[in-house]
């Protein structure tokens, strides 16, 4: 890639759209805001289901779309809908700001229901498309199941649903199936309208020459498709207790460490398949974007290991994993080139920056992590030495870049305005992306929330927490959204970005 800039914004929070941002209209008005402002990454969170808190990051399905992104108005410019959608489709122009987890939701139960009802109205050749999709996606049959069975389960977790359908009984299943063919049909459906739309943003974004940045979890759910269908490859015992779970040692920010409770992989058994499950996961999500972060890299190496019945992590024990032999096998898959980035923040050891380094993987600085004082600081833009890196203001779990400044004392304001800041004027988010623009980086991303100034208010994640997290939007109404995109345009032509 050549040297660059881009915005972090998560789908979620586009605007133009009743519900939350989706694949339709209000992704191409955002591909085209970018382009016309010379703006070449979009960079945004997983795609795939959020959990019930609405974080991407612990999703019921690990290789299938947000249903959430589903574009209603192409549904029926398409001919899939009928032209009469309900009240939260087309007919409020006075959208709420905030994601409402429990209206998308119901927008999703509406379209799925309405895709079915319409589905007969299709033509042979529409229907035979759609069956030659479905043939080919090894996991679609898993996830649909899963997904239904959470439904007729009150949306209890996989454990404790039914013994015949939390161990996956061959013949119950198929039972099962047989009785809920239209069930099916309708999470099939969503899917595959999910990828013909992302299909369409990804020919644009490619038109427009903006480069699409994608994000994969390292660990997955414990309540996901993925662990209920393939119980072998996790740290799941028989009586489907987890044995070992997944987090970080206590540090600096805790001291007992960071519990995420998700179950960790059983090594072992993905190496006996050479990897196919990982492998296939990367496959499927660089279908959908031009390059993946792969975040909490550095489990790629060695992973805290936590005994399954604890409450914290402290307790846990570091174990090896097979880094090497997976990118090895992920560089072979590519044809020879990783198109992948190190999420590499936090406690880094060597062994882990080899590991980045052999593979020639880009990793991330944050700029809101430079300024301790201390000069040896590897966030510090003038110890950023060379191209390989992405720059960062902050992410999606920082606070924005003012909310950050305003949460700092005095004392360090006053040394950071000493070394980088004009005396003269109050802080902006703009100083911190002026700094990261000037970089050697190769990339340099802002939060969409730093382009317009925004305080913690509009902060997107913050970890620890499970209040008012995930759910912030972009409005229309604020005028400063083409000013602030011009305006970042503008600074990174001035440093050939």
């Amino acid at each position: 890639m050549e040297r660059n800039s881009g915005i972090l914004l998560h789908p979620t929070s586009l605007p133009d759209s009743p519900v939350c941002g989706s694949f339709g209209k209000p992704a191409r008005v955002w591909l085209n805001e970018l382009a016309e402002s010379g703006i070449g990454v979009w960079q945004f969170l997983p795609l795939a289901p959020p959990d019930s808190f609405g974080s991407p990051y612990s999703s019921p399905s690990s290789f299938a779309f947000n249903p959430w992104f589903l574009d209603e108005n192409d549904l029926v410019r398409d001919g899939f809908l009928a032209n009469n959608l309900e009240n939260f489709s087309s007919k409020n122009d006075d959208f709420d700001v905030r994601v409402d987890s429990q209206v998308a939701n119901s927008k999703v139960k509406f379209l799925r229901s309405s895709l079915v009802d319409y589905w007969d109205k299709q033509n042979k050749i529409i229907q035979d498309e759609f069956e030659i999709w479905c043939s080919k996606q090894f996991w679609l049959d898993d996830h649909s199941i899963f997904m239904e069975l959470k439904i007729q389960n009150e949306n209890l977790p996989w454990w404790k649903w039914p013994d015949k359908y939390a161990v996956r009984d061959k013949r119950e299943l198929e039972n099962w199936k047989k009785n809920n063919k239209r069930q099916l049909l309708g999470h099939n459906l969503l899917q595959w309208h999910l990828y013909r739309q992302w299909n369409s943003i990804r020919k644009l974004a490619k038109k427009l020459g903006i480069l699409l940045f994608g994000d994969l979890p390292f660990y997955v759910s414990k309540d996901s498709a993925d662990v209920w269908s393939n119980r072998s490859l996790f740290s799941i015992l028989n009586n489907s207790d987890t044995y070992l779970q997944s987090g970080v040692p206590p540090d600096y920010f805790s001291s007992t460490g960071q519990l995420w409770g998700n179950p960790v992989y059983r090594w072992n058994r993905h190496k006996a398949s050479k990897f196919r499950w990982w492998r296939k996961r990367i496959a499927r999500h660089l279908e959908q974007v031009d390059f993946l972060r792969l975040d909490h890299f550095r489990a790629l190496e060695a992973f805290w290991a936590i005994p399954g019945k604890d409450k914290t992590a402290e307790n846990g024990f570091w174990l090896p994993s097979p880094g090497k032999e997976i990118l090895g096998l992920i560089k072979k898959d590519c044809s020879g080139s990783l198109p992948l980035v190190a999420e590499d923040l936090g406690l880094i050891t060597s062994k882990v920056e080899k590991l980045r380094d052999d593979y020639e993987l880009a990793g991330m600085k944050i700029l809101q992590f430079a300024f301790d004082g201390n000069l040896d600081n590897p966030y510090l833009p003038e110890n950023i030495k060379d191209e390989n890196w992405i720059v960062y203001t902050g992410t999606h779990d920082n606070s924005t870049s003012l909310g950050w400044w305003r949460e700092m004392d005095e004392d360090k304001r006053e040394q950071i305005r000493e070394r980088i800041l004009n005396y003269e004027k109050p802080f902006s988010s703009w100083d911190l992306i002026r700094i990261g623009m000037e970089t050697k980086a190769k990339l340099f991303v802002a939060p969409m929330q730093d382009l317009l100034n925004l305080d913690d208010s509009s902060r997107l994640n913050k970890p620890g927490t499970i209040d008012n997290n995930w759910s912030w939007r972009l409005s229309r109404n604020d005028l400063n959204i083409k000013e602030g995109l011009k305006k970042y345009g503008e600074l990174a032509k001035v440093y050939k970005r």
